[in-house]
Parts: C-alpha cells; sequence; structure tokens
C-alpha cells in the first residue's frame, strides 16, 4: 500500500483546505491501495489542544474523513516517535509547521516529503503514479 503520512492540526490555517483534499485522495484512492495516515500534532502554534477522542470526532464529523487517525504525538525534535524520527532520516527533512507530508511506496522507502505550504492536489500526482504501478503489477501478477 502507499501511504501518506501528516502530521495534522484541528486549528491551523491550512486545516479546512488540507482535510478536504485529504479525504478527497482517500475517497479517489483508496483504501485498497493507498492510506492517509493522520498524526495530530500540538507541536507548532499549540494548534491540536484536544484530546484524541475530540480530534477524531472533529475531523470525522467535520470532513467525513476515512482515513486512520492516530493518537496525538511529537513529530519533531527529541520527543518525536520512531515512524517520524524515520521520515525525517529518509528525507532530510523535519516538520516545522502542521499539515507535512510524506509520501512512503508500499515497500516502506519514503519517496518525497512535502511541507505545509505544498497543497495536496500539488502533490496527487506524485500519489497516483505509486498506486498506478501497484495496479499495473498486480494485473501482470493475475
Amino acid at each position: 500500500q502507499v501511504s501518506l503520512v501528516v502530521n495534522v492540526a484541528s486549528e491551523c490555517g491550512y486545516t479546512d483546505s488540507h482535510y478536504k483534499a485529504l479525504q478527497q485522495l482517500q475517497r479517489d484512492l483508496g483504501p485498497y491501495h493507498f492510506n492517509v495516515l493522520a498524526f495530530p500534532c500540538n507541536q507548532f502554534g499549540q494548534q491540536e489542544p484536544d484530546t484524541n477522542k475530540e480530534i477524531e470526532s472533529f475531523v470525522r464529523k467535520t470532513y467525513g474523513a476515512s482515513f486512520p487517525m492516530f493518537s496525538k504525538i511529537a513529530v519533531s525534535g527529541a520527543g518525536a516517535i520512531p515512524a517520524f524520527k524515520y521520515l525525517i532520516d529518509s528525507t532530510g527533512e523535519e516538520p516545522t509547521w502542521n499539515f507535512w507530508k510524506y509520501l512512503v511506496d508500499p515497500n516502506g522507502k519514503v519517496v518525497k516529503a512535502w511541507d505545509s505550504t505544498v497543497s495536496v492536489e500539488e502533490i496527487r500526482p506524485y500519489v497516483t503514479e505509486l498506486v498506478r504501478k501497484i495496479i499495473l503489477k498486480k494485473k501482470d501478477e493475475l
């Protein structure tokens, strides 16, 4: 499966546009070959202050999010969880704000990283291409 790993926040200026676009991407490409993996984080501007349950409820009700939502974590610095340390080590790109995006191929290799200012629409072609390769490979195996 292809994954788009994103550190999310409910009260950020990027929240509305990103959540809408992430859910559209999930709807268009998931859940068999692709998933958005959302990791709430309160490290940047304290823009994710709520509990895990409140965050998930907000995202599901407001945006109809159908992708996995994980527990609130640290994504940068000494307290970053191992998964984000791996993403950072693989790309040399450490989140400095909410809605950093990391594209991971089915083998767990980090393909590319984008910061908050890059829209989901701009990265859609990269995601689509990886998903297309999986589908073609499966087709060849039939």
